[in-house]
């Protein structure tokens, strides 16, 4: 497993992208740790209201965390 630290684009926060090589039969057993560990919630961002005379933020709900997983097979590789 190889981590590398990375930033989110919308909230601007910390993320782990993680490089997992694996036999291909393990696949389903590592997609479900990552299931039981990469949970998804709800936290509130304070987005300005626009039709207010003054700029008062209202807290908005948005989904966070999680996983977002590609699976691609690997032609060739090699290790030195």
């Amino acid at each position: 497993v190889t981590r590398l630290p990375s930033l989110g684009a919308f909230l601007g926060r910390r993320n782990a992208t993680l490089l997992i090589g694996m036999p291909h039969e393990l696949k389903d057993k590592v997609i479900d740790i990552l299931h039981e560990n990469c949970r998804q919630r709800i936290e509130f961002i304070a987005v300005p209201l626009e039709s207010a005379p003054m700029p008062m933020p209202a807290p908005t709900p948005v989904t966070v965390g999680g996983a977002t997983v590609f699976s691609l097979e690997v032609e060739y590789f090699e290790e030195f």
